[in-house]
Order: C-alpha cells, then sequence, then structure tokens
C-alpha cells in the first residue's frame, strides 16, 4: 500500500511534468528592423521643383484655363509683368510644335531642357552658384 503522504508527492511530480511539458516558453521580443536613414539631400532646386514653380509661374498666363498658352494670353501676361524681350520669341522657343498654344508637356520639355543648361555639373541640382547665372537667382522660388 502507497501511503497518502508519498502518493500526494507522486501525483504532484506528474502534475508539474505534465504542466511543463504543455507550457511554451514565450520567445524574447524580436527587435523591428529599423528604416533606412534617409539620404541626405543636396541643398538647391531639383527639376521637379524647378518645373513645378515654373509651371505655376506659366499658366497663371492661362486667362481661358483651357490648359494651355497662347501668344495673346503670353504677350498679355508679360506687358502685366513688364517683362523685358519680345514675348512672341520666347513664346516660340516654347510652342515645339508651332500650333501657336504651349501645353504643359511642351513647357515641360522646354524646361527640362533649360534646367539641364543651368545645371552645369549635371548632378539634377541648381545649387546657388548655378542658379546664381539666372535672372530670377535672389529668387528663392525658381
Amino acid at each position: 500500500m502507497i501511503r497518502p503522504s508519498l502518493f500526494a508527492v507522486a501525483l504532484g511530480l506528474q502534475t508539474t511534468a505534465a504542466a511543463a511539458q504543455t507550457t511554451t516558453p514565450t520567445p524574447a521580443p524580436v527587435p523591428a528592423p529599423s528604416a533606412p536613414a534617409p539620404a541626405p539631400t543636396k541643398p538647391g532646386v531639383t527639376l521637379a521643383t524647378y518645373e513645378a514653380r515654373r509651371e505655376k509661374a506659366f499658366m497663371a498666363a492661362d486667362t481661358n484655363s483651357d490648359g494651355k498658352v497662347s501668344l495673346a494670353e503670353w504677350t498679355a501676361y508679360q506687358a502685366q509683368r513688364k517683362a523685358k524681350g519680345d514675348p512672341a520669341k520666347s513664346f516660340a522657343r516654347m510652342d515645339a510644335n508651332k500650333d501657336g498654344f504651349v501645353d504643359k508637356s511642351e513647357l515641360d520639355a522646354f524646361l527640362a531642357k533649360r534646367f539641364a543648361k543651368l545645371d552645369k555639373n549635371g548632378d539634377g541640382v541648381l545649387s546657388a552658384d548655378e542658379r546664381a547665372g539666372h535672372k530670377t537667382a535672389p529668387n528663392e522660388e525658381q
């Protein structure tokens, strides 16, 4: 015969062993992967910024809001701004397909070409010294 106290100890050990088998240890938390540090940005104006700012200014000439600028609209806009030079000549340089209108695609192509000319070192950013030769260089809004 088994003594009751021995029986209780044996039963307790068996219960403890069973509990140890069914309990899974909680794994240590895995640290979240850190996001890569953002690449340092060069001070200056990128092509996208240059185009966006210039497009906004150019499209102010679109008085009838048709998404393109006619020679008449451009001439009136340039007169309002008291711009120097012949507006017909500047318009002709932008009007690539010579249809009498400058639309967004023509303006973007013109601005990309102009940006490339200003970007002397070809790094895709107009630095302060590269903007110095531009007629609106003091204006950071270019």
